[in-house]
């Protein structure tokens, strides 16, 4: 599958990997959960105990006026999430465009301190 790769600290990156579980486990240091924060069909692939065990935070995802919702720890990928599929497939071009550009921008988060 080709997959767009998002690391805490680093750009996003087209990169292929194969299409089971072992792989997406092995590209996100773990068991997995998926996620559909957009409105198209399309995948995001999270550590899915990332925060609990203090993944570092990445990317936040936002609702339609820019406020932020959630923030995803650790690596994640995104990909294809056909509705009538239970499985994931390659993004195309154009969403690989587009998503590259929405998760261009490094994201830093301090932690408060009381």
């Amino acid at each position: 599958m080709n997959v767009l790769m998002i690391e805490p600290g680093a750009l996003p990156k087209q990169t292929e990997i194969q299409d089971n579980l072992a792989a997406m486990q092995q590209a996100v240091g773990g068991p997995i959960q998926a996620i559909y924060p957009f409105p198209e069909p399309v995948a995001l692939i999270c550590h899915e105990e990332g925060k609990l065990i203090g993944l570092p935070l990445n990317r936040a995802l936002r609702d339609e006026d820019g406020e932020i919702y959630d923030i995803i720890a650790g690596p994640f990928f995104l990909c294809g999430a056909p509705p009538d599929s239970e499985n994931f497939t390659s993004l195309t071009p154009e969403q690989l465009a587009h998503y590259e550009e929405h998760f261009h921008r490094i994201e830093l988060y301090l932690h408060k301190r009381e």
